[in-house]
């Protein structure tokens, strides 16, 4: 397994998502992101069962990034309880990982 991950979050515009991904990129707490969309989402919320339309944000990152890129998140998200999920990178090609890697600082 390599040492990097993918963050996903859902918000529930467009335009909220490229900020959350243009915000992480120009910190280089993320090499990337992308944005896609809209889904719908299916949850439970305070009791009550909700479906709602969705964008997808996904960076990628390091694991060692990861409370970092939480605390950047947070700060952007406007949920009470944002979704942020950290996905395994299992394996990558070197010359990608490698640039990944070059576009992240510390």
């Amino acid at each position: 397994m390599t040492p990097y991950v993918e963050v996903v979050t859902t918000v529930a515009d467009a335009a909220t998502a490229d900020a959350i991904a243009d915000a992480l990129v120009r910190r280089r707490r993320a090499a990337c992101g992308q944005t896609s969309g809209p889904i719908t989402s299916h949850y439970w919320w305070q009791g009550k069962l909700e479906t709602s339309s969705e964008w997808y944000c996904v960076l990628k990152t390091r694991a060692d990034l990861f409370d970092r890129v939480e605390a950047a998140i947070r700060e952007l998200h406007p949920y009470d309880e944002p979704e942020i999920l950290a996905r395994p990178i299992v394996a990558g090609s070197a010359s990608y990982l490698g640039w990944l890697d070059g576009e992240l600082s510390a």
